[in-house]
């Protein structure tokens, strides 16, 4: 089965950096294979209307395996979420720990990682675009709040009774391009994008 996710084969950062055996590294490897499955089937119907039969059978595993792992479908559903929330953060953090301004996903070098990663995950956000009420993205957004969003709107100017309104208009601004350019396979290169987020939001600019 080939994958929708190019990162999702990488578990998460303490289950890289732990010693793992060999039934918990087959352990991980079922979880991926049926995380996978979800995605392939969410880009050909609604999440309610997907089984666990059909869960099994696209991730090659039987039932007794999905329920060693889950206790239902959403028990799936939220493992997957997750996983890709983990992801999206972790794409982040190796800029993001290397600036000292905190002013992640509002300029070019930070754009750029953030942008490509979606890229090559193309297939897998749009699902994610597209069934939206089931991955919460904006809720990803939420909690870069304090820690990245906030900081660098003080150094744009933005007061403290703006910066919802701000980041509502970043945030929500940033999602809807994005979805566009997703909806058109992602055609137009990362540069051109990169321009739309900076020239059309909040603090834009384009420094490297």
């Amino acid at each position: 089965m080939p994958p929708i996710f190019s990162h999702l084969r990488e578990r998460s950062r303490k289950n890289e950096e732990l010693p793992m055996n060999r039934q918990e590294g087959k352990y991980f490897h079922t979880a991926t294979l049926m995380d996978e499955a979800l995605l392939l089937l969410l880009e050909q119907k609604e999440f309610d209307r997907i089984t666990v039969k059909e869960v099994c059978r696209k991730a090659g595993v039987n039932r007794t395996t999905f329920y060693l792992h889950y206790e239902n479908m959403n028990d799936l559903l939220e493992e997957t979420v997750s996983m890709i929330n983990e992801r999206f953060k972790r794409s982040l953090a190796d800029v993001a720990a290397d600036d000292p301004t905190g002013e992640v996903l509002t300029r070019e070098k930070y754009l750029r990682p953030y942008l490509g990663f979606i890229r090559d995950n193309a297939r897998a956000y749009r699902v994610i675009h597209r069934q939206d009420h089931l991955f919460h993205s904006q809720k990803t957004f939420e909690s870069f709040y304090e820690s990245i969003f906030s900081p660098a709107m003080t150094r744009f100017g933005v007061t403290d009774a703006e910066k919802k309104y701000v980041f509502a208009f970043y945030t929500q601004g940033t999602v809807a391009i994005i979805g566009k350019w997703l909806e058109d396979d992602c055609r137009d290169d990362v540069d051109t994008i990169i321009g739309l987020i900076t020239r059309h939001t909040a603090g834009g600019g384009n420094d490297s």
